[in-house]
């Protein structure tokens, strides 16, 4: 890699037809613009006092005319390009400059002189030359090295196929239809949360330094493997459920959503409900929101426990574990008869918790005795009709029974 250090007055920058068109601002391992007014002004500010303004990096692209990629400085650059183009005005109580008065002003009635002093300005620009596109990640992550990024945001500039495979995730069209926005690549960090969970097979820690372990051993990750076909069929699902724009699609969901939608392919037969999962879906939130208007006193108590699940350690096991759970529960109550893909004797983690709490954790036997309340430690998930003579597993053909009952039934 050559570095070249440049002058650049900001008249040249700033031409609209002239190396304007060949800068981009935003490479894929840049963050979106997040100066406030306010960090706009001050730069405008510094340049018309003529303060030194930090130097910017470019990459230089191959080809001609030449083209620039900003590795850093698109913040400013982008401020400098909004005051040129009237989209701001300086403060009304800024001080004078050099007797000149400013307040209030835009850069098309700049006194004359400041006008001048503005065009002639020079930027020190760093340009980059023979490049690769892990050098220049390398570099952006140098020079961000004690700013503001977010932790998404510097997880898009590291090297590797995952990175590559995260962002091509955000394109799929289930991102289209969801209710928040990409607001300094919150899709990637969503997407980068569903690529871990796949990875692991279930609920897993999908914290800021898992998801950093994740990219690091994932450089050579196989984009045509079991784990990305796996994910992209859960997102395929999830699109068809949600054939268009779902304002209950939160941040705060879609983690746990994935999780439910990824079992309910992997374990569950789901052809003929597949239609209805939208709904279940709707009606679940509706739920969530009555439940929350409520007070604590008065609220279910695991909705009390599932409000406090989406507000604090979103992205610990434990919770998403729960949320999983809790709303695959929610869904096998809605449809009881809902099959296995293979019509296997035990009962699955969530379709026990269905019967648990559908029979009030009450022996439904009574061959041994009289209906006892039960413990989740101790009961079996007994098959109405025998699994040997054709019962299936689901739920709609599960009881709670107490041992004693269910060792009876069994002798008989």
């Amino acid at each position: 890699m050559k570095t070249n250090k440049k002058p650049w007055p900001l008249g040249t920058l700033s031409n609209a037809k002239g190396i304007r068109q060949r800068i981009d601002t935003n490479p894929d391992f840049q963050r979106p613009a997040v100066w406030t007014t306010a960090q706009k002004q001050l730069l405008i500010d510094t340049i018309l006092r003529d303060y030194d303004v930090p130097k910017m990096y470019w990459r230089k692209l191959p080809g001609t005319p030449d083209h620039y990629d900003v590795v850093d400085g698109q913040q400013r650059l982008r401020a400098i390009w909004s005051f040129v183009d009237g989209d701001f005005r300086l403060p009304k109580d800024v001080e004078p400059v050099e007797g000149m008065p400013t307040a209030g002003c835009g850069y098309e009635n700049l006194p004359d002189d400041l006008r001048v002093r503005f065009d002639t300005y020079a930027l020190d620009i760093v340009v980059l030359e023979d490049t690769d596109e892990d050098e220049v990640r390398e570099m952006f992550l140098r020079l961000q090295n004690g700013t503001s990024l977010k932790a998404q945001e510097k997880r898009n500039a590291m090297p590797g196929v995952m990175r590559e495979f995260v962002r091509s995730l955000t394109q799929h069209e289930f991102f289209g239809r969801v209710g928040f926005a990409n607001t300094r690549f919150t899709h990637d960090q969503i997407a980068a949360q569903m690529v871990c969970l796949e990875l692991a097979g279930g609920p897993v820690n999908v914290k800021n330094s898992d998801l950093n372990r994740m990219y690091e051993a994932n450089q050579k990750f196989d984009v045509n493997g079991a784990t990305s076909k796996a994910v992209r069929r859960t997102l395929g699902l999830m699109a068809e459920v949600f054939p268009e724009k779902t304002p209950e699609l939160e941040r705060y969901n879609a983690i746990a959503l994935y999780c439910v939608f990824a079992e309910l392919q992997r374990v569950y037969a789901i052809a003929d409900i597949k239609p209805e999962l939208r709904g279940w879906f709707l009606d679940f939130e509706a739920k969530r929101r009555t439940q929350e208007a409520l007070d604590e006193d008065h609220g279910d108590a695991e909705w009390v426990t599932y409000k406090e699940r989406i507000s604090h350690s979103t992205d610990a096991q434990e919770s998403i574990r729960f949320r999983m759970d809790f709303m695959l529960r929610h869904l096998l109550e809605l449809f009881p008869a809902l099959p296995l893909k293979d019509n296997q004797r035990d009962f699955t983690h969530v379709q026990k918790l269905a019967v648990f709490r559908r029979d009030s954790q009450t022996c439904q036997v009574r061959i041994k005795c009289d209906g006892v309340r039960v413990e989740w430690d101790d009961w079996h998930c007994d098959h109405k009709v025998a699994w040997s003579k054709g019962g299936a597993t689901t739920v709609e053909n599960g009881q709670v029974a107490c041992p004693a009952c269910n060792l009876a039934k069994g002798a008989d």
